[in-house]
């Protein structure tokens, strides 16, 4: 006999493997989410999905409080709620959602901090160029704030996902969704250099493929030895403030807008992929979002001063 994982979470969940190409990690916290669910109008409510009432929701989420469970995973979990109930509906399986009067826990947001960019040069200039080492960081922390992609996104970079002539990174981002992103002229420069004079050395040590950026042993880069390099060159250069590759991300993103460039432009290049935003988002031309870069990246306008 079939339990309610089986009868209820199993077609949710195989639904939105198939139609959502969500990433595997987020499926998996739908499943598991569902499933906790499921267990507690089981074990506890004694009630099936189909009779649930926007009190047991409220119910429900209160005991999640009580076990320990931050605002943000109480958001999470009832944002799963939302779509399980939004899937049977569409099925025809139920008339209504229980969901729909519930209003989400309030979050506290904790902003990554942002360097200035005095800050960001420094760190960009402390690698010792007169080492392969230093020249591979300096092309790997221009490339990261001149993109602003994520960890995940640059150690899993491709040589030939970067088009240097052309000023563009093909990123595949969360969810295995595709983009193109802008490279600015002073991130392709160091970029080139480190492809021409350093990687094909690095590549005779190890098996990394066509991955762009090796480590010393010529294997992929880590997020975890991408994060320990950046924290290392930033307390050379004492920056005090706590910097990770998501700080070069968020400074990339608000240097962006304080320079007056367009929020959905860096919306767009930093690839957000949250379900409840996504709609809002408009196709925007790639020739536009290199102007944004050429004309509102600080990297940018120093190249173009220093021409002029």
């Amino acid at each position: 006999m079939q339990d309610t994982a089986d009868i209820w979470g199993q077609p949710f969940v195989h639904s939105i493997m198939l139609d959502r190409g969500l990433s595997e990690n987020t499926v998996m916290a739908y499943e598991r989410d569902v499933r906790r669910f499921l267990s507690y109008l089981d074990h506890t409510a004694g009630i099936s999905p189909a009779d649930v009432q926007d009190a047991q929701i409220r119910t429900y989420l209160a005991e999640l409080t009580d076990l320990g469970l931050a605002a943000s995973s109480l958001a999470r979990n009832l944002s799963t709620l939302r779509v399980f109930y939004r899937f049977w509906v569409g099925e025809g399986r139920l008339k209504k959602d229980p969901t729909l009067l519930i209003e989400s826990p309030k979050m506290a947001r904790d902003l990554p901090q942002v360097l200035e960019f005095h800050e960001v040069e420094a760190l960009l200039n402390a690698p010792t160029l007169e080492t392969a080492k230093g020249l591979r960081d300096r092309a790997l922390l221009e490339f990261m704030y001149a993109s602003g992609m994520r960890v995940s996104e640059t150690v899993q970079c491709r040589q030939h996902d970067v088009m240097l002539a052309e000023g563009l990174v093909r990123v595949m981002g969360k969810g295995a969704k595709e983009r193109l992103v802008p490279l600015g002229q002073i991130a392709a420069h160091w970029t080139a250099k480190y492809q021409e004079n350093i990687r094909p050395g690095l590549s005779l040590k190890g098996h990394a493929g066509d991955i762009l950026f090796l480590s010393m042993r010529g294997k992929p880069l880590t997020r975890v030895a991408v994060w320990k390099l950046i924290k290392a060159y930033a307390m050379k250069v004492q920056i005090e403030k706590t910097v990770s590759p998501h700080t070069l991300r968020h400074s990339f993103a608000t240097h962006l807008l304080e320079g007056g460039a367009d929020l959905r432009a860096v919306q767009e290049m930093l690839g957000h992929s949250d379900i409840a935003t996504t709609q809002i988002y408009t196709h925007l031309d790639r020739a536009y979002l290199k102007e944004v870069i050429q004309t509102f990246h600080p990297r940018e306008q120093a190249a173009f001063h220093a021409q002029s």
